[in-house]
């Protein structure tokens, strides 16, 4: 059971690492980088994630399930105070951008 004294992104990162065992992860808070974009939003917080991620669990599976994977994995926190999450996932062995 996931605790919920955790931060959102050490909760997102436990259940990620947990479920599909990645051999890189990153959970990237970019809240900062959007204050000023919502009324009344300074930027502070944990709204706006990035998450990057090599795991043999997502060889074979089509990019849209990749996605599908990480975003039910993380209903809890989506459903939250979670606005907005960038999903970069990948294979062992396939090019990244990061």
């Amino acid at each position: 059971m996931t605790d919920q004294t955790l931060t959102i992104a050490a909760r997102m990162e436990e259940k990620l690492r947990a479920a599909l065992a990645p051999e890189r992860l990153e959970v990237i808070n970019e809240s900062h980088l959007h204050a000023g974009h919502q009324e009344a939003f300074d930027g502070t917080g944990e709204t706006h994630f990035r998450i990057r991620i090599v795991s043999d669990a997502f060889s074979g599976m089509p990019r849209l399930q990749r996605h599908r994977t990480v975003n039910d994995l993380l209903k809890a926190e989506l459903q939250d105070t979670v606005h907005a999450l960038a999903i970069e996932p990948a294979a062992p062995g396939e090019p990244v951008r990061w």
